[in-house]
């Protein structure tokens, strides 16, 4: 038997019980986990509020993103053994698996072997923020020296691995965040400059940090008005991905803008790299080898115990975070 999280109504941190369950045996192209630490994300509190891009089929599962040691595989899986390190890539439905459990099923093409220089709870947090930036700043933009971007929200597991992958490749990574709190440790964490927005003015600002010379990459998961703001400091062929709706409110672009520079306003999404099987084999790539040379290195800001999962909601959900969140077992 195996201790798993299952939901059977949308709502608050507490619609989340720990029941035992016989985990099946791994059907073909499948691996069986024992897992060690479960990385939490935002899209997980989405889907049990409802909120996703597709809703719960009850008695529902969810999780993206684990750590552990292979306990078997099925048939046809043959990169892995029993007895293997690994870690879980967002690249499946919450209709098909979940990673919150004691022992869990994954399907072989999101598993991958971590760098022996990771702990658990270091791989549980490494693959969804570091492939989400990887896919927009890498594989999209082609981000290089010379290049600025601008990271919102930086202090959320994203942003700091945007940052991290923007310092890697040589480009200048600079921080929005609402209010100066986390201005000091967004510096400290690799930050080239911090922008306070809700205490600055944007442009004024971007203007100074680049000298005139604007942000052609932006990676948002906010949007709203204050997009339109943005869309003033980037130059001609400038690059806007909206990753994310933190803010709720249809984005404010002024048409002229867009005209008069040629800027793109993309939405994107992680399942863009992961469900692409030449894009998510660059994206392992890439990540890997930034994992084993330390140029990533993944932040974690709290832990919790498996019994304590709902709590672990809880503390995302209040938004004061700088860094991952992750359970462990």
């Amino acid at each position: 038997m195996s201790k798993v999280v299952v939901f059977n109504q949308t709502g608050g941190a507490d619609v989340l019980n720990i029941q035992d369950i016989q985990t099946p045996a791994p059907l073909a192209n499948d691996v069986q986990i024992r897992v060690r630490a479960i990385g939490i994300n935002r899209a997980e509190i989405m889907y049990r509020t409802g909120q996703y891009i597709y809703q719960p089929n009850f008695p529902a599962r969810l999780g993206y993103e684990a750590s552990g040691i292979v306990e078997a595989v099925g048939d046809n899986v043959h990169e892995f053994a029993p007895g293997d390190s690994v870690s879980v890539i967002p690249a499946f439905s919450f209709h098909e698996y979940g990673m919150y459990g004691e022992i869990v099923n994954a399907p072989v093409h999101a598993v991958v072997k971590h760098p022996e220089n990771l702990s658990f709870a270091e791989a549980a947090a490494s693959w969804m923020m570091y492939v989400t930036a990887f896919g927009a700043l890498v594989e999209y933009a082609n981000i290089g020296p010379g290049d600025n971007v601008l990271i919102n929200a930086a202090s959320s597991s994203v942003g700091l691995a945007a940052i991290q992958i923007a310092n890697m490749l040589g480009a200048k990574p600079i921080a929005m965040t609402r209010t100066s709190e986390k201005r000091a440790q967004l510096l400290q964490l690799g930050a080239a400059e911090v922008i306070a927005s809700q205490e600055q003015d944007l442009v004024v600002e971007i203007n100074r940090i680049t000298d005139g010379k604007g942000t052609r990459v932006v990676f948002d998961p906010v949007g709203g008005p204050g997009v339109a703001k943005i869309a003033q400091v980037m130059p001609a062929g400038g690059l806007f991905f909206q990753y994310g709706s933190l803010d709720g409110r249809d984005l404010s672009i002024p048409v002229i803008e867009i005209l008069g520079r040629h800027l793109t306003f993309r939405g994107y999404e992680l399942f863009e790299i992961t469900t692409d099987a030449e894009k998510l084999a660059r994206a392992k790539r890439f990540i890997f080898e930034g994992l084993q040379s330390g140029q990533l290195k993944p932040l974690i800001d709290k832990t919790f115990a498996f019994d304590d999962i709902a709590k672990a909601h809880q503390y995302m959900e209040a938004n004061g975070q700088v860094g991952k969140i992750v359970v462990t077992l």
